[in-house]
C-alpha cells in the first residue's frame, strides 16, 4: 500500500503501542486491513494522509484507518457496507471499483465476531473502526 500512497504523495503512518492479538483467519484479517487502506489511499487527494492505528480497548482489538480524503456524505453512511453500493457523488478520484470492498470487510468482521463502523463527512475524510474479540491467550 505504501507504493500506491507514495505515487500520490500521501503520507501513511502507523501507530501500535503494544502488540494486539485477535483470533481469526490471518489471510482474511489481512484483507480487511488491505481493503480499508486501499480505499483510504484511493479517496485521499495528493498530499493528504492516512493513519493506521491498532490497540486494545474494552476487551476488543481495534484497528482504526483514518484519512484526510474526500469523505462520505451522511446519507450514504448507512449504505457503504452494502454489496455493490458505490458513493458516486463527491468522489473525484476517477478510480472505479465494484462496490464490494467494504461489504467484504463487514462480512469478514462479522464472521470473526466483530464489527466495522465508519465516521465521515464530506471534505473531512473518513475514520473506519474495526473491533474484534481479543485472543484469550
Amino acid at each position: 500500500m505504501l507504493l500506491l500512497a507514495e505515487d500520490k504523495k500521501i503520507t501513511v503512518t502507523r501507530e501500535t503501542a503494544v502488540p494486539v492479538y485477535v483470533m481469526g483467519d490471518r489471510a482474511r484479517l489481512k484483507q480487511v486491513v488491505v481493503n480499508l487502506l486501499d480505499n483510504a489511499v484511493k479517496y485521499t487527494p495528493p498530499g493528504g494522509s492516512v493513519h493506521l492505528k491498532a490497540y486494545a480497548a474494552h476487551g476488543q482489538g481495534v484497528i482504526e484507518v483514518t484519512d484526510t480524503g474526500v469523505g462520505i456524505p451522511a446519507e450514504a453512511l448507512p449504505l457503504v457496507f452494502e454489496r455493490f453500493y458505490r458513493v458516486e457523488r463527491d468522489r473525484s478520484s476517477g478510480e472505479g471499483g465494484a462496490g464490494l470492498g467494504l461489504a467484504i470487510v463487514k462480512s469478514i468482521c462479522v464472521a470473526h465476531g466483530g464489527r466495522v463502523d465508519v465516521e465521515s463527512a464530506v471534505g473531512s475524510g473518513s475514520r473506519f473502526l474495526v473491533t474484534l474479540p481479543l485472543s484469550p491467550s
